[in-house]
């Protein structure tokens, strides 16, 4: 099975306080759902290096990649959100 790359997932919530949980996009996967598990919230608003937003993720997107065969504990948030430099990741949110 040849696998084809996904174009990066561009997530845009309406109605969310972007004031919400921030987390660094360097953040596992795994990380992140056990952020939002124990903050009790369904989205984290991703930032870079110097802080600025560079989108956001919901735990059902994040779940349903880890329940995914292209999974693995490595993947990170710039990894499915296409931040710079990344090469794309072969699954679509």
């Amino acid at each position: 099975m040849r696998r084809h790359p996904a174009a990066p997932v561009t997530t845009t919530l309406v109605g969310v306080d972007a004031s919400g949980p921030r987390v660094c996009d360097d953040m596992t996967v795994e990380v992140a759902l056990s952020v939002m598990a124990g903050a009790r919230v369904q989205y984290l608003i991703v930032c870079d290096g110097d802080d600025e937003s560079t989108g956001s993720i919901t735990r059902a997107q994040l779940a349903r990649l880890r329940d995914s065969s292209a999974y693995t504990d490595r993947i990170r948030l710039r990894d499915i959100l296409g931040g710079p430099s990344v090469r794309p990741f072969p699954f679509s949110l």
